[in-house]
């Protein structure tokens, strides 16, 4: 194969084209695919399939970059980059009539009109056309309207003209040439030259005032003042930076996706912001990616920019076109505003794909919580506890369970707290934790993946010298430290127990807090259970034998337990009988017969 640029085909046994790249040098890039080192999976089985090679020699490296893109779309190659069509997103046509109209569509038509677009952000196309409708006020009903139907009156008037929001070109209110003059201004602000266009209203209001034509003045004020007020909304830099394109790359993080962004700049205004999506089936280097969408979306737009701004260098020139890494300054700004829009992108694609398929999310908290803490398993168990009392009285802990980072309320636990001391805290947690892993060993319970305590690294080593030390466990240990108004504000992990870098704002962040605050909400519920019942104790509830009907019984026959003390066993006896009189009597007298009556 020749040393020259140029592309190059790989096709099957079938006779199907499954490959199909570009190269500076074609010996050298075609012969990289059959060398012992290469060790990507991907790259391995598209050799396997090669059974012929074809190429195409051209005279620049941009021609192969072009040609690439040409023979991509004609072959649809299995293992290319597969450019995503963008067929569902609306655009703004023009139409080819004697009295053009301007409406959004998302279906393109041949010959039917000029078409600008596609707009990613109907928002944004939706105000472009709101402003074209307020200063121009076009046509908008489908009336095929012709010059003669006009001047022979085929037409009527409609409510849009008697609400003043159309000219009525269908009844010889506008001229045909007023009207094309106004169509061909709408053409302007669709191509972004809105800045010019309102100069050029200024100056035109400018004259008419100087000749006295005061309302036709008014009414070029009026239509001055929307445009730049919609050209301070659209501003993002200097109106220095003439006609610019920027692209960013953002990966999909997952190595099958990559998102482009593309942003165009007329006079400091962008009137162009998409993003494709690229699938990758061969793990191309970000840097070949990026020049074979540029290729294709400079081609798709049609854009003729003399300068295009991306995140890094780009080895495949554009005749004309200097490529610019910013590093500071207002195209720094526009780099790092398509940036913030790739990964936008990628964060609706991500939370559309995760409301179709709701473990896909569970699963990538799972990842990122293992790989922050650096656990050996994916964390699918995982244990928080929480102690609860009031000056050491009721103490009471509560153990709560997550199963794929979603609550599993049946295997909650709950525990009084029997051996250890009212007021130490860590002793009470080292008991919970003790007595949970101790019977899960006994029953061959399968344990958890992770253990989550709500507190510091207080609590982290109390619970530590139990599961590791007593029990001989190895399971990991977590904490969720709060600050001084009793939030949450940092995760702990290892031993010793160091701050884990994740952000407040993360949504495994929030999926914690709200692991902690739910054992917190266990706990305190159980707490209160408990003391609610002490408070409401009463001494019938120590006489063994005596049940909650019998108590029912003597309280409404004595009304309280002061008279049940002044009554005797033969009182007692003729309310609960015999049996239970002797009862009562062994425990408000003890073994003395004598009675008060």
């Amino acid at each position: 194969m020749p040393d020259l640029p140029g592309s190059y085909q790989f096709w099957n046994a079938e006779g199907v084209v499954i490959y199909v790249g570009k190269a500076k040098r074609l010996k050298r890039r075609v012969a990289s695919y059959f060398r012992k080192e290469v060790d990507r999976l991907k790259t391995r089985l598209l050799v396997d399939k090669i059974a012929n090679i074809t190429y195409t020699v051209v005279k620049t490296e941009e021609d192969a970059l072009l040609l690439e893109n040409e023979l991509i779309k004609k072959y649809q190659p299995r293992y290319n980059i597969l450019l995503k069509d963008g067929k569902t997103y609306p655009y703004i046509c023009v139409t080819k009539e004697e009295f053009p109209r301007v409406f959004s569509t998302r279906r393109r038509v041949k010959g039917a009109g000029v078409y600008y677009g596609p707009y990613a952000h109907t928002g944004s196309m939706h105000a472009i056309l709101q402003l074209v409708h307020q200063l121009f006020r076009l046509r908008t009903c489908r009336l095929a309207l012709s010059a003669d139907g006009v001047s022979q009156g085929k037409f009527k008037s409609c409510l849009e003209y008697h609400i003043n929001r159309c000219e009525a070109p269908c009844i010889a209110k506008v001229s045909r040439e007023d009207y094309a003059a106004s169509v061909k201004q709408v053409v302007e602000i669709l191509k972004g030259n809105t800045r010019t266009l309102a100069k050029q209203t200024y100056d035109e209001m400018q004259r008419c005032s100087d000749a006295m034509n005061f309302e036709r003045a008014e009414e070029l004020k009026q239509r001055y003042l929307l445009l730049d007020n919609y050209c301070s909304k659209s501003e993002v830099v200097s109106t220095a930076l003439t006609d610019i394109d920027v692209f960013s790359l953002t990966d999909g993080g997952d190595g099958k996706v990559a998102y482009v962004n593309y942003l165009h700049v007329v006079n400091g205004a962008v009137n162009q912001a998409f993003t494709y999506e690229y699938k990758r089936t061969i793990d191309e280097v970000a840097e070949e990616l990026l020049a074979t969408a540029i290729a294709e979306i400079r081609l798709r737009f049609q854009s003729d920019a003399k300068e295009v701004v991306v995140p890094f260098e780009i080895e495949w020139p554009i005749a004309d076109v200097v490529f610019t890494v910013p590093q500071r300054g207002d195209k720094k700004k526009l780099l790092e505003l398509s940036l913030m829009n790739g990964r936008q992108y990628r964060l609706d694609r991500l939370k559309q794909s995760e409301k179709l398929n709701p473990e896909q999310r569970q699963t990538r908290l799972m990842k990122q919580l293992q790989q922050l803490l650096q656990l050996p398993h994916l964390p699918m168990h995982v244990e928080c506890f929480d102690n609860s009392n009031i000056a050491g009285a009721n103490s009471v802990a509560a153990c709560v369970v997550y199963r794929s980072m979603k609550p599993a309320r049946k295997e909650y636990r709950k525990y009084i707290i029997r051996e250890s001391d009212a007021q130490d805290d860590y002793a009470q947690m080292q008991e919970v934790v003790r007595r949970r892993y101790r019977r899960m060993q006994e029953e061959g319970t399968p344990l958890p993946d992770l253990i989550v305590t709500d507190g510091g690294v207080g609590h982290m080593t109390a619970v530590r010298k139990v599961v590791e030390d007593e029990l001989h466990l190895s399971i990991p240990i977590a904490g969720l430290a709060k600050d001084g108004r009793h939030r949450t504000h940092e995760l702990l992990s290892g031993f010793p127990p160091q701050v884990v870098a994740l952000s407040p704002k993360a949504e495994l962040f929030h999926v914690l807090t709200q692991m902690q605050d739910e054992v917190h909400r266990v706990a305190i519920s159980f707490h209160r259970d408990k003391r609610s019942k002490h408070a409401l104790h009463s001494e019938l509830d120590d006489v063994k034998g005596i049940g909650v009907k019998t108590r029912e019984t003597l309280l409404k026959h004595f009304k309280s337990v002061k008279r049940m003390r002044e009554a005797g066993e033969e009182d007692f006896a003729a309310v609960v009988g015999k049996a239970k009189a002797r009862l009562l009597r062994a425990h408000f007298y003890g073994n003395n017969d004598g009675v008060s009556q």
